[in-house]
């Protein structure tokens, strides 16, 4: 029997508190050399490695990281999870978005479906939508073929479909895989749907609706300005417009959709990407074999996940490694820094993916725990970010641990060579200087040029960002946050943090509020 115990509980704990340096940051000065470098690197999959080289751990840190993961069970855990139990305690349901990608576990069988078999028929069935599309078998009101996608979408239905369409735009034009230009409408705010309506021709454009519950307040309000839109240039919506949803929802087997893509319950919103919700849009765009390179990678990750052995468990290390800054030295943010303009966007989608997911302060019980959970995400492309706060990172009074992305190579393969080397190369050589500047830091009798160093960071790299790399670093990272959930004793599933606002923005927009304080701000932004 697996128990489920808060991380204060076990006995790891209290030696990893011994082993917490007290105010004195990591020398890397000594400890960082080429020995390290090559000794602390894990596969991840799909091409990808995650080194931990200039991370403020050694060998005793590992040792105790290691038995932590050991008593609070992870690896059994997340078996669990695979297995199909019930891991999202606050709304009594299954996890599954591994099982979009492939089994790792047991079948997983819910009153009498087979959902492993029931997300494989829905992957096949959005890929023959994608095809008849693509062969024109689809088209417009007027017989125009479509040559865009708009997904209509808000948090999870936008933030990692948007951030994995962005990051393949550059492979897909370079490899000849662009079937159809992409856009999204998320906010609410009428001049984003204004904005990107003005940029498309209606009448060439299939729009995705994505909504599970068929509710989303937002994404609902967004669909109903573009149906105007298409009414007013003389279309017919039922013709421009698909559905992704859950079967019990209104969009469900409605005459207003073309066709309608199922998800159930057990596919969190931030963990969709790799399910209809993503696999829509990423079809039309690039192709359904695209789709399915990003569902091998994952499925690769997912696998190499089950190692026990943190040495050779990346995501399990990168978890326990962000468990020992954030609890026993005392970080409470992390940076991801890509060094990969076609993942401008993927941080965005972490921020929802980690801080929606462990930004809990209580257990899966209900009861507050007495220890910091989830840290603050944020981050930047590189070299922009270097421009930008990389000030605070490497001089500011905070120690913000590091997250580094890079490629060996570009995607588009178009280059220019200035002072001797290529972009690619300044790009690469900007990432490295950083990891070490950030790490070794320099003396100086000018307190103001003094970098103090000790700052950890990690790296994950490879040759290029293919479909199937960036299926794995998007898995790398749901594991990652999913191990540090069990960790915490937390329940890694739900949002309730969300919904407070929800229920206010229905008070303010009834005006039966009740709360002077909400008429008082109401009344500010009255038009």
């Amino acid at each position: 029997m697996i128990a489920y115990s808060n991380l204060d509980s076990s006995s790891a704990y209290s030696k990893l508190l011994s082993l917490a340096p007290k105010g004195k940051p990591f020398d890397f000065s000594v400890i960082l050399d080429a020995a390290r470098v090559r000794q602390a690197q894990i596969p991840i999959g799909a091409g990808l490695t995650y080194s931990w080289a200039a991370k403020a751990v050694d060998e005793r840190i590992l040792n105790e990281l290691q038995a932590l993961a050991d008593e609070q069970e992870l690896i059994g855990k997340y078996t669990q999870l695979l297995d199909g139990e019930f891991m999202n305690t606050g709304e009594s349901r299954r996890v599954l978005h591994q099982l979009l990608r492939g089994r790792c576990g047991k079948a997983v069988v819910h009153e009498g479906r087979d959902l492993g078999a029931f997300y494989e028929h829905e992957l096949e069935r959005l890929g023959v939508f994608a095809d008849k599309v693509h062969s024109g078998a689809l088209r417009g009101t007027g017989g125009d073929a479509f040559t865009t996608v708009v997904q209509i979408g808000i948090g999870g239905s936008d933030l990692g479909p948007r951030a994995l369409y962005l990051a393949l735009e550059n492979w897909a034009d370079a490899n000849g895989k662009r079937k159809m230009a992409g856009q999204f409408i998320s906010n609410v705010d009428p001049d984003d749907a204004a904005q990107v309506m003005a940029r498309i021709d209606p009448a060439r454009t299939l729009f995705v609706l994505v909504s599970k519950s068929g509710v989303t307040q937002e994404t609902l309000a967004n669909e109903l300005f573009v149906k105007a839109r298409l009414l007013k240039a003389g279309l017919d919506p039922t013709k421009h417009m698909v559905a992704v949803t859950s079967e019990t929802s209104p969009l469900a087997r409605n005459p207003a959709y073309l066709d309608s893509f199922y998800i159930d319950d057990f596919i969190g919103g931030r963990y969709s990407s790799t399910s209809a919700v993503g696999g829509v849009i990423l079809s039309l765009a690039f192709g359904k074999e695209t789709f399915s390179e990003i569902l091998r990678g994952a499925h690769e990750a997912d696998l190499g996940a089950l190692q026990k052995d943190i040495r050779k468990n990346a995501a399990l290390l990168d978890a326990l490694i962000g468990i020992w800054e954030r609890n026993f030295l005392g970080y409470p943010t992390t940076a991801v820094l890509p060094y990969s303009q076609s993942l401008n966007r993927f941080p965005a989608h972490l921020q929802q993916l980690d801080m929606e997911s462990n930004g809990k302060r209580v257990n899966r019980a209900g009861k507050t725990v007495a220890y910091a959970t989830g840290p603050v995400v944020f981050g930047e492309s590189g070299t922009n970010g270097q421009h930008s706060f990389y000030q605070l990172l490497h001089q500011g009074s905070d120690i913000v641990p590091l997250q580094f992305v890079g490629f060996q190579d570009s995607l588009r393969g178009e280059d220019v060579e200035v002072d001797g080397s290529s972009s690619q190369t300044k790009l690469k050589a900007n990432l490295v200087a950083q990891i070490i500047a950030f790490a070794k830091g320099k003396k100086d009798a000018n307190g103001n040029k003094e970098f103090p160093g000790g700052r950890p960071s990690s790296l994950i790299f490879g040759k290029s960002l293919t479909p199937a790399a960036l299926g794995a670093l998007l898995a790398h990272f749901e594991n990652k946050v999913m191990f540090q959930g069990f960790a915490w004793n937390l329940n890694s599933f739900d949002q309730e943090g969300v919904q407070l606002g929800k229920l206010l923005t229905k008070q303010v927009l009834s005006g039966t509020s009740g709360d002077s304080a909400i008429e008082a701000y109401a009344a500010l932004l009255k038009a």
